[in-house]
């Protein structure tokens, strides 16, 4: 018994009921691939629906909605070719040689993508109504496909912007290290030079002078060391040299050694330095530099403990303290600046920080941050 479709239902030609070309249509029409894989694999089942087709080519409209994407040759521009008139008006248009046809393949009102077919001879009707419902059988698979390109783009567009945003920072960072050295370091050093000379040009009848000079000198000392530890937290070269691990296992002999009494920790699983840009390395320093400070400076704590591990497409950086801890409360504390400092580098990254923190208890503070894949997805195979 032969029914009428029902509207928006599509009724294939008759002659398309081959069981195996069926299975690979709906197959299709229900995969989850990205272009330009996509695109491939229903060119290639649009000529093996008829005996006449020789060639098809799908035609994909871009993000700015301006031009034609193919899987091979430059984009088109719409209402240029065939191709571009047919995304433009929206209708179907035979080839002026008439060995072949462009047809439109319509999301909602818009035409989304265009199927521009070549046949051997003189188009057969029959095909470019075959050409015609596979359009429209697979115009949704082709909107979810634009739509995941749409994400894609944004995600990369995030990760190049988030590798942007660090390399400015530490471009910065540098910048104010090579001033600071080349500035109020040598100055520093000029002072402590002349003060030497000072004391040593005074006469011994003058002990008053000459303790205020040597007091003078151990300020000037201390000024030099303070300013050679910002230089090295500004921009510290075992990041650049050996990477992350080196550079956590330096900054915890480091804050070991100014505090005296702090036992610092680090512990390591994965091989990070292949995994993680160097944008991702960068982040995770600095986290869990302001993370340590806060230690030092708040926690009254004996120890510390750093975690870095890699887990498939993630990295998770743990600070945990045993000091004195803090109860959450609507005034500000006073590394508020460095908690929300933390919490941006992380979230430009696309990942977060969590602190949890009890009175007597000590503090921990949680960074994950996703990895970003090192290279684009194989697009996808061909059937047979």
């Amino acid at each position: 018994m032969t029914t009428r479709p029902s509207p928006g239902e599509v009724r294939l030609p008759v002659r398309l009921m081959d069981r195996e070309l069926l299975v690979r249509i709906v197959a299709v029409a229900c995969s989850d691939r990205e272009l330009p894989g996509m695109a491939d694999e229903i060119a290639g089942l649009v000529v093996g629906s008829a005996r006449d087709l020789v060639s098809c080519e799908v035609y994909v409209l871009d993000g700015d909605e301006r031009a034609l994407t193919r899987s091979a040759g430059p984009p088109v521009p719409l209402g240029e070719g065939d191709a571009g008139w047919v995304a433009a008006h929206g209708r179907p248009r035979e080839h002026a040689d008439g060995r072949g046809v462009a047809v439109p393949v319509r999301g909602g009102r818009q035409t989304i993508a265009v199927l521009d077919v070549r046949s051997a001879g003189p188009c057969d009707p029959r095909d470019a109504a075959l050409v015609t419902a596979l359009a429209d059988l697979f115009a949704p698979v082709l909107c979810s496909c634009r739509r995941l390109r749409a994400a894609r783009e944004r995600e990369r567009a995030a990760e190049r912007f988030a590798e942007r945003a660090v390399e400015v920072q530490e471009a910065e960072r540098s910048r104010l290290s090579r001033e600071i050295h080349d500035g109020i370091a040598q100055r520093l050093a000029g002072l402590g030079f002349h003060l030497s000379a000072a004391d040593g040009a005074l006469p011994d009848h003058h002990p008053e002078a000459r303790e205020q000079i040597r007091q003078a000198r151990r300020l000037c000392e201390l000024a030099a060391a303070e300013t050679r530890a910002a230089i090295g937290g500004l921009r510290p070269p075992v990041l650049d040299d050996l990477g992350l691990s080196a550079a956590l296992a330096t900054l915890a002999r480091e804050v070991g050694g100014r505090a005296g009494d702090l036992d610092v920790t680090v512990a390591v699983t994965g091989e990070l330095e292949e995994a993680l840009p160097d944008h991702v390395q960068t982040a995770l320093y600095r986290i869990a530099q302001e993370a340590v400070g806060n230690c030092v400076r708040h926690a009254s704590a004996s120890s510390v403990d750093l975690l870095l591990e890699h887990d498939h497409d993630r990295v998770r950086l743990v600070v945990r303290d045993d000091g004195v801890g803090f109860t959450r409360t609507r005034g500000r504390r006073p590394d508020t600046y460095g908690l929300r400092g933390m919490a941006e580098r992380a979230e430009l990254l696309g990942g977060r920080v969590t602190v949890s923190s009890r009175p007597g208890v000590g503090t921990t503070v949680e960074a994950v941050v996703p990895v970003p894949s090192a290279s684009p997805p194989a697009p996808a195979e061909r059937s047979p």
